[in-house]
């Protein structure tokens, strides 16, 4: 009997692996498939009623846990960090002063990193970690919950949470195979360590495992498989379809008008997004740009409350306030928390279709306009000289080159190349339409039909 358990550990993946095919696909080739969420179980009632969810107890990470998974982060992104310049920024942002007992661990681990941090000392730093689970109640209860189910492959939809680990470590104690997905086109050439060592990995495209080969010393080609990137594959699905003239009478859009979609970041990486969203209303109102509406998307990731001055400031600005469902608060990670609504994919697949054309501070948002063959700019005003919150240095993040060396976007620094960026799309919205296409082709390397299906044949591969 080939049984498997699909574990949910946050908003994304709800969205990537629920509300796309896979879960159907799964069962046909599947005896049993159950979903083991780090989300309430209550979330899913109305999505798949012959689905089993077991809701997972959060775990709580001790001091001890947290110690060795923190010598394994910093090995990781000291050892990778000469000539990368993303894993050098990650690893300076996780220096503090901080008189906290984990203050004076991170100091300490940072000088025992600096000498030891080859792959063996991670693996070893690994080790530890799935040692100090060994005790642990939920840890062990995790066990007992495995046995019982009799899983023939756990796959994860997301490799680096914390608290995943112990739920790895019980799985391959018992020979159960894990496999993980990898999360986001960023999580290898910028991020820390994964939560634990898996057995096998699908990942987005050739340009995403040539970089687990070379931040994973211990990986080899066939644990990897590429199959695409479901958070896409919605937009190829009938059921998320939605009318022009539905999509513009719900924010009440000037159909007539081009629409210019700016899609904010969260507040911790995309602090200028106020001063982007103002510059744009300005130059729309003072004739600067050729009549256009503003739609401003929100990220999901955080409460839209930031916005508050721009709303009233700006009564000609759409607003799309994305519709995820805050599903806990007392959660370690509160934003992981966060689940989307079926009318959200159908709202987002709408304003990827119908806007002219997208401005972003560099998210994989651009990746999703471009399916639909939509001009993107990015704008960083940002530096270290002029005051601003130094998003130009995100340009020197190895996803991000890719980005800027295939002339897919119109990177923009300053408010007259914006401008003068939203003119030339607008009028000429076909520029750029071959190197979109050659980027997606890098970054995705699969078509979206049959993503879900993609995925599913290499799960089965480590049965």
């Amino acid at each position: 009997m080939k049984k498997l358990g699909v574990v949910i550990t946050d908003g994304v993946g709800f969205r990537n692996f629920v509300l796309t095919d896979f879960i159907s696909e799964a069962q046909q080739q599947y005896d049993e498939v159950v979903l083991l969420s780090f989300l309430p179980a209550s979330i899913y009632a109305n999505i798949n009623s012959s689905i089993r969810v077991i809701e997972l107890a959060a775990y709580d990470e001790h001091f001890v846990n947290w110690f060795f998974r923190k010598a394994k982060e910093l090995a990781h992104l000291t050892k990778n960090s000469p000539g990368n310049f993303g894993i050098t920024d990650n690893l300076n942002a996780n220096r503090t002063k901080s008189n906290t007992p984990r203050g004076f661990a991170t100091r300490l681990l940072f000088k025992i990193t600096q000498y030891f941090h080859s792959e063996s000392w991670i693996s070893w730093y690994q080790r530890l970690q799935n040692w100090s689970f060994s005790k642990n109640k939920t840890s062990q209860y995790y066990q007992k919950l495995l046995k019982e189910e009799g899983f023939t492959t756990l796959f994860f939809t997301h490799q680096r949470p914390p608290y995943i680990a112990p739920l790895v470590y019980q799985a391959q104690k018992i020979k159960i195979k894990t496999v993980s997905y990898i999360f986001s086109w960023d999580n290898l050439a910028s991020k820390g360590r994964m939560a634990a060592d898996f057995d096998g990995y699908l990942v987005w495209s050739d340009l995403m495992k040539k970089d687990l080969l070379q931040f994973y010393e211990n990986v080899n080609n066939q644990q990897i498989q590429c199959v695409g990137a479901p958070q896409f594959e919605p937009y190829v699905l009938a059921r998320y379809a939605q009318t022009k003239e539905a999509f513009c009478r719900s924010l009440d859009l000037d159909t007539e008008k081009p629409i210019i979609c700016f899609s904010c970041g969260d507040m911790s990486t995309s602090k200028n997004d106020e001063l982007y969203i103002q510059t744009i209303a300005e130059a729309i109102q003072n004739g600067r740009i050729v009549p256009a509406t503003l739609l401003v998307r929100t990220s999901p990731a955080e409460d839209p409350i930031r916005f508050e001055t721009l709303v009233k400031q700006f009564p000609d600005i759409r607003w799309h306030f994305p519709k995820w469902q805050q599903t806990r608060h007392d959660h370690q990670e509160a934003w992981s928390q966060r689940v989307p609504t079926v009318e959200d994919i159908i709202d987002l697949r709408a304003i990827l279709r119908y806007s002219a054309l997208n401005i972003n501070m560099l998210s994989t948002m651009s990746l999703d306009f471009m399916h639909f063959d939509k001009p993107v700019i990015n704008s960083v005003f940002g530096n270290d000289t002029n005051g601003l919150y130094n998003d130009q240095r995100f340009l020197k993040y190895a996803h991000i080159q890719h980005l800027v060396q295939s002339g897919a976007t119109r990177v923009v620094t300053n408010e007259n190349q914006l401008i003068e960026a939203i003119n030339t799309y607008l009028k000429h919205p076909e520029l750029d339409a071959e190197n979109r296409q050659q980027l997606l082709r890098l970054q995705i390397g699969k078509p979206l039909q049959g993503t879900s299906q993609r995925i599913v044949e290499a799960l089965k591969t480590w049965n």
